[in-house]
């Protein structure tokens, strides 16, 4: 680790925070030391979390909006390991897995990205050491900072636009409706 580093403070929250890590675990054991650095940071943070797996690295971000859609978490973590081999198929799994991940967070959802892409084992393997720096863990802090943010900035909403300011919502020809066309 380059001494010039730096790393954001843990974020501290009032209420409670669960997140689903999303593993594809295809080098297993690489997934596992993934999946110990994120579940670590997460309870560091004095949050809960699920694990759920899916085939491999392009399924996590359906996954996640999966699970954005039907169920009810804070944020998402996603892991796994893609590691080049003699065809394209590397540049595909790790370009669209880190698309879909992005249009996810861009649609406001907290996600942390801890796909390790890389050349050969001995790199996924010095970035799941626990000793060194476990991307399991550094996708779990970022996903907890989001958090963070987003409850910052979250609360009720004025209308715009065409919303309404309130949660009623009045139809033409609605009960109670004196105006005449």
């Amino acid at each position: 680790m380059a001494e010039h580093e730096y790393t954001l403070p843990r974020p501290e929250f009032d209420d409670p925070v669960k997140i689903l890590i999303v593993v594809a675990p295809f080098y297993r054991d690489i997934a596992d030391a993934l999946i110990d650095g994120a579940r670590a940071e997460i309870e560091a943070a004095g949050a809960s979390f699920e694990t759920v797996e899916v085939p491999g690295s392009l399924e996590i971000p359906t996954a996640i909006g999966i699970a954005g859609r039907m169920a009810d978490f804070d944020g998402y973590v996603a892991l796994g390991c893609v590691i080049r081999g003699e065809t394209t198929h590397y540049e595909t799994v790790c370009n669209d897995s880190a698309r879909g991940l992005t249009l996810l967070g861009l649609q406001g959802m907290c996600i942390g990205n801890g796909i390790l892409t890389v050349e050969n084992r001995g790199q996924a393997e010095a970035r799941a050491d626990p000793a060194r720096m476990n991307k399991g863990a550094g996708a779990a802090a970022a996903a907890l900072h989001l958090i963070a943010l987003a409850r910052k900035w979250g609360g009720p909403r004025k209308g715009v636009g065409f919303k309404p300011a309130s949660e009623e919502t009045r139809l033409a020809g609605d009960a109670g409706d004196d105006r005449r066309a």
